[in-house]
């Protein structure tokens, strides 16, 4: 087995999660994952008093909840770790087994290479970014967002919970993407208007040939043009329903060792990007309740906290 691959998963379950001799841990994947599932398996047998690998069929969607024995199973462990690939964060099934005091880290489209290389950054920078990022948004009462290729988004967020995501889930009931390395929240629904054009990557889809243009209007995504990747984005909400238009979260990478590769956990952790997710943001505090969350990456934005620029062009002010 990839000892370098081997090293990382030691990395994820004993630094981040803070794995336990006398703990019990749940590996949930899928038929794409199964060589970092069974190096997690490996390390977790090793590190705790049982670890258990349950597989299932890849979901279809960003944010549709596993099948129900595996979410029965998610609440009866103390540590679950999830390599799948799509996204079970914003799923019932992961927000009950954090009710339960469960510690769960989510991997979606995990990458072999991804892994490697982010789980090796040093965890207080990236802690010590995160921190310079929200400390900011909690003093804040809107976000914009503009770029040179026609990014002009104004998103309210006054009194919005503002989460740090750092990947060191070692409290009782913490969850979140590991690797990580970002500072998120949902901005206030119905208030967002302005447009977004999303020129890195689009999540259930991958790099873009070309950029997807939104018009945002009272909080939705009421067009969305662009070639054969914008008419696939309006496949997967349409598919879904009219919340799955919704403007639902706005993140800020600060993962210096991420690189953008068409994965969207970790293009949305590069330093020096930003993103905003359309769909589900009941896990951040936010009222959209739908089975879908699709985040799409903006390069080099100018970012404000009110009328403070904060970013120039993807670099830090």
């Amino acid at each position: 087995m990839n000892k370098e691959l081997i090293n990382a998963a030691q990395k994820a379950l004993s630094d981040y999660l803070g794995l336990k001799k006398d703990e019990t841990l749940l590996i949930v994947t899928d038929e794409t994952r199964r060589e970092i599932a069974n190096a997690l398996l490996t390390t977790g047998q090793e590190l705790c008093k049982e670890a258990f690998l349950v597989e299932m069929k890849s979901r279809e969607i960003n944010g549709q909840e596993p099948p129900s024995q595996i979410s029965v199973l998610m609440k009866l462990v103390d540590v679950v770790i999830c390599p799948t690939e799509k996204s079970l964060t914003h799923t019932k099934a992961r927000r009950e087994a954090a009710e339960k005091g469960v510690r769960v880290a989510t991997m979606p489209g995990i990458k072999i290479e991804t892994m490697i290389r982010c789980l090796n950054a040093d965890s207080e920078k990236i802690i010590e970014l995160t921190k310079f990022f929200a400390d900011k948004l909690r003093k804040s009462s809107k976000v914009r967002v503009v770029t040179d290729k026609g990014t002009d988004i104004l998103m309210p967020m006054k009194n919005r919970k503002v989460l740090e995501s750092t990947g060191v889930l070692r409290e009782k009931g913490s969850w979140g993407n590991l690797p990580s390395g970002e500072v998120y929240l949902a901005p206030w629904e119905d208030k967002s208007n302005g447009k977004i054009v999303i020129d890195g990557s689009m999540a259930g889809i991958g790099m873009l040939s070309e950029p997807i243009v939104i018009e945002v209007i009272d909080g939705y995504a009421e067009k969305i043009q662009g070639g054969s990747e914008a008419k696939k984005l309006v496949e997967m909400v349409d598919k879904v329903g009219r919340d799955a238009r919704a403007i639902a979260e706005f993140g800020i990478g600060t993962n210096y060792k991420a690189e953008l590769c068409g994965e969207i956990l970790e293009d949305e952790k590069v330093f020096g990007t930003i993103h905003i997710a359309f769909g589900n943001n009941l896990s951040m505090g936010g009222k959209i309740s739908v089975s879908s969350h699709l985040d799409g990456l903006i390069k080099e934005p100018d970012v404000y906290f009110d009328e403070e620029l904060v970013m120039k062009k993807g670099k830090l002010l």
